[in-house]
């Protein structure tokens, strides 16, 4: 949580240097090419059968991303970027820590509410690919939970919806995530990430 608030902090000292730049996500009458940075809140929990009894668990998402406006006759834009983010689930003394490097592949469209103000629906694919994380159980000992000794597979696809608004150049988006890909290492077996989201930044 505390390097989560420094990541807050950072970001908000960081928006006024970008007032030089033009907003991406705004000029939604021409084309336009948009760099942003991400930080945020992430609820995540494991669906399916690694667990009944794990509830959802916070943690952070951090990232960059770049968009592309791909029709002069529409706002519609094309997002992608790199985050850490982290999965996982707990209760009590049993945790499972999943933490994730993602790429996203999201299809928006820019409404223009003021002059200042957009929203920004979005749909589409992330890609997953685990780094690190651990399991923790009552009297077991903790193993990695991508090691030869965890539970889950690295890979993991799933679903992104949600939206953004933007103001100038200051951005804010909430979501959902659903896995589509069994994270568990076990073919009798299946479960899913998801999560809720939060996340601010800034457009540039």
């Amino acid at each position: 949580m505390k390097k989560f608030l420094v990541a807050i902090v950072a970001v908000l000292f960081a928006a006024p240097s970008f007032a030089q730049y033009s907003s991406g996500g705004f000029t939604l009458s021409e084309s336009t090419v948009y760099y942003g940075a991400r930080v945020g809140l992430n609820v995540a929990w494991i669906s399916g059968d690694f667990n009944d009894n794990l509830s959802a668990k916070g943690g952070m998402n951090v990232g960059g991303v770049i968009g592309l406006r791909v029709s002069d006759a529409t706002p519609v834009f094309l997002e992608s970027g790199l985050y850490f983010t982290m999965h996982g689930a707990k209760k009590d003394n049993t945790e499972a820590n999943l933490n994730y490097l993602e790429i996203p592949l999201l299809i928006k469209y820019g409404v223009q509410v003021t002059d200042d103000i957009a929203l920004l629906p979005y749909l589409g694919p992330t890609f997953g690919l685990g780094i690190g994380g651990k399991e923790k159980y009552p009297e077991d000992p903790t193993v990695g939970s991508f090691s030869s000794d965890g539970h889950f597979n690295r890979p993991d696809v799933g679903i992104k919806f949600g939206c953004g608004a933007e103001y100038n150049k200051l951005y804010l988006e909430t979501g959902l995530k659903f896995g589509v890909t069994n994270i568990l290492d076990d073919d009798k077996k299946s479960a899913h990430n998801g999560a809720w989201y939060l996340n601010f930044g800034v457009n540039f």
